[in-house]
């Protein structure tokens, strides 16, 4: 499983509707699970970034088509990176 980061912030409409955000994570994690994705963690930030959240996805597009449910809803729009342990990243170093 690939790990990804993903940095949230609201729209419009998630900041007019925000009392409904932790309802919402709950709704993220059980579509992600229907997508075979863990939701490793979903932080509230201060900052650039609103919500900040870690998955394990068992490919891109899995992760991808996540985003893109999350970001169709209209609350927030995202930037998902994926991530590397160090483990993943000593294998990447080897292959130079």
């Amino acid at each position: 499983m690939a790990t990804y980061i993903v940095l949230s912030s609201y729209t419009d409409q998630g900041i007019r509707t925000v009392r409904d955000t932790t309802k919402r994570a709950d709704a993220v994690k059980e579509l992600a699970r229907k997508m075979g994705i863990e939701t490793k963690s979903i932080y509230w930030t201060v900052g650039k970034y609103d919500v900040v959240a870690t998955f394990e996805a068992p490919d891109d597009a899995s992760m991808t088509a996540l985003s893109l449910a999350l970001s169709s809803a209209g609350n927030i729009r995202t930037q998902t990176m994926r991530a590397f342990t160090k483990d993943e990243v000593t294998g990447i170093l080897a292959k130079l």
